[in-house]
């Protein structure tokens, strides 16, 4: 009763999940058709027209660019290619000024060269000034001798500075410049006038239209009007504008209310100058175009139907991949991966199953722990155990060795020997520590080499090579003194007096090594190999009980895997067998 209670309580968590996934996928769907058609629609005019105003505008100011330029360019012209060319003490330039001058008369109307003190140097095509006028007070005049290294443009104005002949005055922009020019023998400031005819900037700017009321408009930094197409209008204030706020406003779109109508303000800089081209955008502009709005209406229905498809195909996968997350991680388990993680997402259900594979993951790596760690402890007790078993022949025939002392009377040579014993098994047995210093291990084997040299009689020499730095370094306790009974008994035991053993220890970085090194007989690479995997049987019954397999294991069991022993052996040469232990400081706590 039980059992079924928990499937119909799965059943109905699985049935209302999809209910819920397809039900927010329906809602989804339609509110995205909804929301979609209706924004596009709204704003499909509104973007289109704002796009096309402001890449209109964007041309405008690039032709208004090129005008200014070339005006720029004339002025270059004179200034480098003529006034500094010249001593205008000895030379007139009004020939060559009255050439530029018909080459650019639809854009220009008066070039001129003044002094500083405001008299005429040179001037085409009028050549005087009017009487009494005060040029060092005109605007342009000031502006150029104050910033000498700008070029500036005024605001439209009537030029009344020449004489004409007709005594008519036409509307202009005034280009100013501070030049230097050469008088006799020195150099002088003057100011290099051309006057741009504003019918120049009628004819680029007159022709724009925006659409549905839309125009465009040119200020200054400051808001002033240059040109606007109600420039009359504005200036008998029967008609206003929002100039003055529209300085504050940064190069782009920007919508603003004005005079309570809604309207999109275009903003663009026009190079050289600090002028602000400004387009005005009314209302939509342009009719919508049916053929590409009922190609877009198509597009969003087929768009709306392969995103209900992907949600439904997001709710089956999402019903789904949970099982399969949790297949994969016991999979894992199963392949031995006890580190695996264990995917726990999903409904409930999975969630709980997936916390239960943890559980019993965590037990398994739990037992396997307790398992691997008795094993290590058992092995250190068995190398322990075959640490501390001396060779009773060893014992035997150094006591023999004593008696012998003793019976011939050699007293001061047997307590050497029984000295040398006393050491050898007091840091064979003392402490029961595993871990010692490389100074105490060299005494060890040195105590061990000094007994056995005397019992085989003088059959081998042996040396030390010990670096000073190593000395105080970690090392594992009897670890040479199996390696040198090896040497003894399987290298030396056949030599006759010409036998040799060194014993070497040195650092390189943070790497330590010893080394036993015999001129016996040698091994072959077979040999050599049952040597470290422990198979090796000398036959006399003789030699270590440790061996110098379990010298190998006790040092990767100690130290890790990257460390141990290594023989390097040649039949009739000799054997060397090199120990390789980390360069650890040695701590009175190591055990």
């Amino acid at each position: 009763m039980q059992a079924e209670k928990k499937k119909i309580t799965y059943n109905r968590s699985i049935r209302n999940s999809i209910f819920i996934y397809f039900t927010i996928s329906s809602l989804v769907a339609v509110f995205l058709i909804v929301i979609s058609i209706y924004s596009r629609l709204s704003s499909q005019l509104a973007d289109t027209v704002k796009q096309e105003n402001i890449s209109l505008i964007n041309r405008v100011n690039a032709s208004m660019e090129v005008y200014l330029r070339n005006i720029m360019k004339l002025s270059d012209t004179i200034y480098y290619g003529i006034i500094k060319n010249v001593n205008l003490s000895e030379t007139s330039i009004n020939e060559e000024m009255t050439l530029l001058y018909n080459n650019n008369k639809e854009q220009v109307l008066n070039i001129a060269l003044i002094s500083k003190d405001g008299k005429p140097i040179s001037a085409v095509p009028a050549s005087r000034f009017r009487k009494n006028f005060e040029v060092g007070q005109e605007e342009w005049f000031i502006n150029a001798l104050n910033k000498t290294e700008n070029i500036h443009f005024t605001l439209p104005h009537v030029q009344k500075l020449f004489e004409k002949g007709d005594n008519s005055y036409r509307w202009v922009v005034t280009m100013s410049r501070a030049v230097e020019v050469t008088m006799g023998g020195s150099t002088e400031q003057a100011v290099l006038l051309i006057d741009m005819a504003y019918q120049g900037l009628d004819e680029v700017l007159d022709e724009v239209s925006l659409g549905n009321g839309g125009y465009i408009y040119l200020m200054d930094s400051t808001g002033e009007i240059i040109w606007h197409p109600k420039f009359e209008l504005i200036a008998s204030g029967r008609v206003k504008e929002n100039n003055l706020f529209a300085t504050k406003y940064s190069d782009g779109s920007i919508e603003e209310e004005f005079n309570n109508t809604a309207r999109t303000v275009v903003i663009k800089t026009v190079g050289y100058t600090g002028w602000k081209l400004v387009g005005v955008i009314k209302g939509t502009g342009i009719s919508l175009n049916t053929i590409k709005t009922r190609l877009f209406i198509v597009f969003v229905i087929f768009l709306i139907i392969f995103i209900v498809v992907l949600i439904n195909s997001y709710i089956s996968f999402r019903v789904t991949d949970p099982i399969r997350e949790l297949e994969k991680s016991v999979k894992k388990l199963e392949e031995g991966n006890l580190d695996a993680d264990i995917y726990m997402g999903g409904s409930y259900e999975i969630q709980h199953l997936g916390k239960s594979v943890q559980d019993m993951k965590h037990r398994i790596k739990g037992l396997m722990q307790d398992i691997v760690t008795e094993h290590e402890e058992k092995r250190k007790s068995e190398f322990d155990s075959l640490q501390a078993q001396i060779n009773p022949h060893f014992l035997y025939n150094t006591l023999d060795i004593i008696v012998w002392q003793i019976e011939n009377e050699k007293q001061s040579e047997a307590v050497h020997t029984v000295t040398a014993l006393a050491r050898f098994f007091r840091l064979s047995l003392g402490k029961g520590k595993n871990i010692v210093t490389v100074k105490a291990e060299i005494e060890h084997i040195k105590n061990y080499l000094m007994i056995q040299h005397m019992r085989f009689k003088n059959k081998f020499d042996y040396e030390f090579e010990i670096e000073e730095d190593v000395l105080e370094l970690s090392s594992l306790k009897l670890m040479l003194q199996p390696l040198v009974e090896n040497a003894i008994y399987h290298g030396m035991e056949f030599m006759d007096g010409d036998g040799l053993i060194k014993i070497k220890a040195w650092r390189e970085v943070d790497e330590l090594y010893l080394s036993v090194t015999d001129n016996g007989l040698g091994m072959t690479e077979d040999k050599v190999s049952l040597v470290l995997s422990g198979k090796s049987n000398s036959g006399n019954g003789r030699g270590s009980g440790i061996g110098v397999k379990n010298v190998n294991e006790r040092i990767k069991l100690y130290f890790g895997d990257k460390y141990g022993l290594k023989i390097d052996s040649e039949p009739d040469v000799g054997t060397t067998i090199i120990i390789h232990l980390p360069a650890k400081e040695y701590e009175e706590e190591n055990i």
